[in-house]
């Protein structure tokens, strides 16, 4: 299984009166943790949009845990945690400043067709996609 790690600094705008992460900010930063997985394989969503193919989300599921606050630096833990050549579901760890884990989630989406807005098969679609998840996914 391939997890890829990508770091940032809590910025004053992601944070509430309290200096406390503002709870849909970590939905931002998984999108970056699934950004930077997706580079690792050696893809880019733009290449994907540009064939006329989308990638929704259509279910997101996050469980706080510890608060991330203004200054830290945080770390992002991602990973393709279920894969079946349609739908696919990453995987998240969220680690404060501390190094606590501080949130952990999962989004699920499926490829679709931009004009249509139906699912299609990643594995006939996007052979090379499909290669590199089989191989990265979480046995």
């Amino acid at each position: 299984m391939h997890i890829s790690t990508v770091e940032a600094k809590v910025r004053y705008s992601e944070t509430d009166q309290m200096g406390v992460v503002y709870h849909a900010n970590y939905l931002v930063w998984m999108e970056m943790g699934r950004s930077e997985l997706i580079e690792d394989l050696g893809f880019h969503y733009a290449e994907m949009e540009r064939m006329g193919i989308l990638a929704p989300v259509y279910n997101v599921d996050v469980n706080y845990k510890k608060p991330c606050k203004y200054g830290e630096k945080i770390v992002i833990k991602t990973w393709i945690e279920q894969y079946n050549g349609v739908r696919i579901v990453y995987g998240y760890e969220i680690y404060n400043g501390s190094g606590e884990l501080a949130a952990t989630g999962t989004s699920s989406h499926v490829c679709v067709k931009k004009d249509q807005f139906r699912p299609i098969s990643v594995r006939n679609i996007l052979p090379d996609w499909h290669e590199a998840y089989e191989r990265a996914k979480k046995k």
